[in-house]
């Protein structure tokens, strides 16, 4: 098959979601599939049309920013061109232009899978909350349009207003996750290096933006210490998010607790990814809003049990594979109950790497895009 996926940021950029586009396009271009990627050229040194892994990159031009996204001006010559030379369209949602992937597919007689990462959920600001207002309001419409709508867990679908209407569309498939098994000695010198021999170690990571809680989890800190007191919080991530300044909010607690919290920035080499994960005892996912962090399956597959937050999608993982706690969302007292219990009953908690894989296995999610894209191709 020939494929056209859509998403406003590709690699080198690396987020869960980029990191399931990629897994995906390259997977399956791995299995003889043509895979055409348009996106942003969100650094002018990108090169604006490249093969990377037997997937080929179009990028475009952005003309500026608006928060998460960016105005292409040249996207709706480049899809009506590409969308005439590929047997089926993907979408990865959320994205500004969707609904032109939809309409534009329809004009060429190709159908348009979306896969849904989540409902689009914005700072609350005026300026924000219009913007989400408008993306939303497009993605509606190509939902109206798309012939399926993929989303990473039933229960997600089950609980989102976005995707309440279109239930007989949507076809639940788990992402890809790949990660490599964490070095064991690697993982004590850096323990060494950092001075953490001694330490109980709760890790969390991500993007320092509000959707994801941290400021919960900081406000957990001292009432997870005051029961573990040889407890570091270790964060990997990227604190200055160009579109949001959630972090400048609760700066004064991160200074506060400086003596707690050990900073690695932004991790992009896997295998040091899976050396984070394996060195600490637990990692924490207290997201007020989540469709499916990736990190903690890949937290999981690394040795370390999960305390996540109890709601729609994010609480998943935990659900089908036992290997953690869920607690109250935005609750710190909850949080810290749940990080306390793990910490100090780790072993009851974990899970072998082939457990997990049962569960969670890319091979099987090629297989169900696979059979799900060739279902959509008119037969020759």
């Amino acid at each position: 098959m020939k494929i056209l996926t859509c998403l406003t940021y590709y690699y080198p950029h690396w987020t869960g979601l980029t990191a399931y586009a990629q897994r995906l396009a390259e997977g399956l271009a791995i299995r003889g599939h043509h895979i055409t990627v348009l996106t942003s050229q969100f650094k002018p040194e990108l090169s604006r049309d490249e093969r990377h892994n037997g997937v080929r990159i179009v990028r475009l031009p952005t003309l500026m920013h608006m928060s998460r996204g960016v105005i292409m001006p040249g996207f709706i010559g480049a899809i009506n061109r590409l969308a005439h030379e590929n047997d089926v369209l993907q979408v990865h949602t959320p994205m500004l232009e969707t609904n032109l992937v939809t309409r534009i597919g329809l004009l060429h007689g190709k159908k348009t899978v979306l896969t849904h990462h989540g409902d689009l959920v914005m700072p609350d600001n005026p300026k924000d909350q219009f913007i989400e207002w408008i993306v939303t309001g497009m993605m509606t419409q190509g939902e109206r349009e798309a012939a399926r709508i993929t989303v990473h867990s039933c229960d997600y679908a089950d609980h989102s207003k976005f995707l309440g209407p279109f239930r007989s569309k949507l076809d639940c498939i788990y992402p890809p996750v790949e990660i490599p098994e964490p070095n064991c000695d690697q993982v004590a010198q850096w323990r060494a290096e950092l001075g953490l021999t001694q330490n109980k170690l709760v890790g969390f990571a991500g993007r320092f933006v509000e959707e994801k809680g941290f400021d919960f989890l900081l406000q957990a800190l001292p009432l997870v210490r005051a029961k573990i007191p040889n407890v570091k919080f270790v964060y990997a991530g990227e604190i200055n998010v160009v579109y949001e300044h959630f972090y400048d909010k609760w700066k004064h607690l991160v200074e506060q607790e400086r003596d707690s919290i050990v900073t690695l920035g932004l991790l992009l080499e896997p295998q040091k990814l899976a050396n984070f994960y394996a060195m600490n005892d637990v990692f924490a996912l207290p997201s007020r809003t989540d469709c499916f962090p990736s990190v903690q399956i890949e937290a999981m597959l690394s040795g370390t049990p999960v305390v996540a937050t109890n709601i729609p999608g994010a609480r998943e993982v935990v659900r089908v594979t036992g290997m953690g706690k869920l607690v109250t969302p935005r609750d710190p007292q909850a949080l810290a109950e749940g990080l306390i219990e793990v910490l100090n009953h780790h072993d009851a908690y974990l899970k072998t790497r082939a457990e997990i894989r049962q569960v969670f296995n890319t091979e099987r999610t090629l297989d169900e895009y696979e059979k799900l894209f060739e279902s959509l191709v008119p037969k020759q």
